[in-house]
């Protein structure tokens, strides 16, 4: 089993070069969306035919952050569209986990870097996520 498509959302281009090196190794074939914050991840999602399994999202952005992102996602999509959301960030504060976790549509919560061992983790624990 395995990913096929996800969206990171994240400000750093660092992040985003780290992710596409780790999804790339657990499987060359993904297709990683990317966004930059929270609204640009809103606005490819309100245009896209298919949506990704994974949105790895970072908490701390400009414009709109990851906190905002669920409020408005949750709102817009509630859990219609079959894509799940695992936090990416380098907050290990449990206040961000806790108000992370308390949406249904997150399944995890990751500390930056991602590695291919929480990928290959993540699709163990969420098969039906991983086809």
């Amino acid at each position: 089993m395995t990913l096929v498509t996800v969206m990171v959302v994240d400000d750093s281009e660092a992040d985003h070069f780290i992710c596409n090196h780790t999804l790339k190794k657990y499987n060359p074939d993904i297709k990683i969306i990317v966004a930059y914050d929270g609204q640009e991840a809103l606005d490819i999602l309100s245009e896209a035919d298919d949506h990704p399994q994974v949105i790895f999202l970072d908490i701390n952005m400009p414009r709109m952050n990851g906190h905002e992102f669920l409020e408005k996602y949750t709102e817009t999509y509630g859990d219609q569209n079959g894509s799940v959301v695992v936090m990416l960030t380098s907050s290990d504060q449990q206040n961000d986990k806790d108000k992370s976790m308390a949406h249904d549509a997150v399944v995890d919560y990751f500390t930056k870097p991602l590695s291919v061992a929480a990928v290959e983790t993540l699709c163990k624990e969420n098969k039906n996520i991983c086809e």
